[in-house]
């Protein structure tokens, strides 16, 4: 038989009624409409209201020892920051149980002699400062805080001295608010597709496996690349739905600033859900069970963009080893692409080598999942 003899590899009649069977399928089923639409909405909200990185109205007790009206001032300067909920104390033992249980997250001591200590200023403390380190992070954050409203307050009493010291005024690039909801966001839309790429794909394959009309599907002649290709086109149109979903709701609800633009954005998100697919895919391959292909999905899919991708986690602070990891999953690139889009615009210097990473791990998925599958019915 001559090469012109051979029947394509892909037929565009045959692809295109297999994409239409499957986009009619997917249009009909209830539970993928509620994975690709109404979840990505459900968890968008979660993120932004449930998780939160912005430390404010910290419990802490002000355990006010001296009757001066220096330390009076500075624990009303405490009592006004939008920072600390403060409690005021007389006495330290007010105080320390509720630390021991957690209700407070630490306290500062004025002391009987603050006056005195004011005055001499010799190089000793003026308050004593007391966090929970069952909480690292917002124990810090205490401690610096709480030292940060004594500086704030010496200040104002001496703006002479302020003056004559080093000056210094922050400036934050991209977040000069520091809300964590504009970087959480971004990252939270890179974690939805993963979930909705990978799980949705698996689910729908392992689910015709199960019915028995997969079996139907590999006895036409339609051939393994145009069955794949059928069954991941609808999905991938989901997806870019699902997506341009959660942009419009974090931009017009949540106030996340779309610095970058549109097209950008949905390249991007195109670009991530060829290995999110993939991976799908795969798991498809391997699991023609709905339960173990949701299990596999999760553990390789879903866990993975959500502890290894940057998302809550520097991947800096990591170990060498799992920062190795971190290169072969997509949603380490795509958190990093959406943040830049949003907070700070089209970086193309940034995007182009993250999509062509993106674009060889999903490379590798479609290959190892295309060599997997035949047609035969064996297992």
């Amino acid at each position: 038989m001559s090469r012109a003899d051979r029947p394509a590899l892909i037929d565009r009649r045959r692809l295109a009624a297999l994409t239409r069977k499957e986009t009619l399928q997917a249009v009909r089923d209830p539970a993928t409409a509620l994975i690709a639409l109404v979840l990505p909405v459900v968890l968008l909200f979660l993120f932004a209201y449930a998780v939160s990185l912005d430390v404010r109205d910290v419990r802490i007790g002000v355990v006010l020892e001296s009757d001066a009206a220096a330390a009076r001032d500075l624990a009303a300067a405490f009592a006004a920051t939008r920072y600390f909920d403060v409690i005021p104390a007389r006495d330290r033992r007010e105080v320390t149980p509720a630390v021991v249980a957690g209700e407070l997250r630490g306290f500062v001591v004025i002391p009987q002699d603050f006056e005195r200590r004011l005055i001499s200023r010799a190089g000793g403390p003026l308050v004593q400062i007391i966090t929970d380190g069952a909480q690292p992070n917002t124990a810090t954050f205490v401690s610096s805080y709480a030292q940060g409203v004594v500086d704030t307050w010496l200040a104002s009493r001496n703006p002479a001295a302020a003056h004559r010291s080093v000056a210094v005024e922050p400036r934050f690039w991209f977040n000069a608010e520091l809300e964590s909801r504009r970087f959480l966001l971004p990252g939270a839309i890179a974690i939805i597709m993963t979930m909705i790429g990978t799980l949705l794909t698996a689910l729908v394959i392992a689910r015709e496996w199960e019915r028995g009309t997969m079996e139907a599907i590999m006895s036409t002649p339609a051939s393994v690349p145009e069955i794949l290709l059928s069954k991941l086109l609808p999905y991938f149109a989901l997806g870019m739905v699902a997506t341009l979903v959660c942009a419009l709701l974090s931009a017009g609800v949540f106030g996340v600033p779309l610095t970058g633009s549109w097209l950008a954005l949905l390249t991007l998100s195109g670009v991530f859900l060829v290995p999110a697919l993939g991976q799908g895919l795969l798991i498809s391959a391997v699991a023609r069970n709905q339960f173990v292909a949701a299990q596999i999905a999760l553990l390789s899919g879903f866990l993975p963009a959500f502890l290894l991708s940057g998302f809550l986690f520097e991947i800096d602070s990591m170990p060498a080893p799992i920062r190795a990891i971190t290169y072969v999953v997509a949603a380490r690139y795509f958190v990093s692409c959406l943040q830049t889009v949003f907070l700070a615009g089209d970086v193309w210097s940034q995007f182009v080598p993250a999509m062509l990473s993106m674009l060889a791990i999903g490379a590798v998925f479609f290959g190892t999942a295309l060599a997997r599958t035949r047609k035969t019915l064996d297992t």
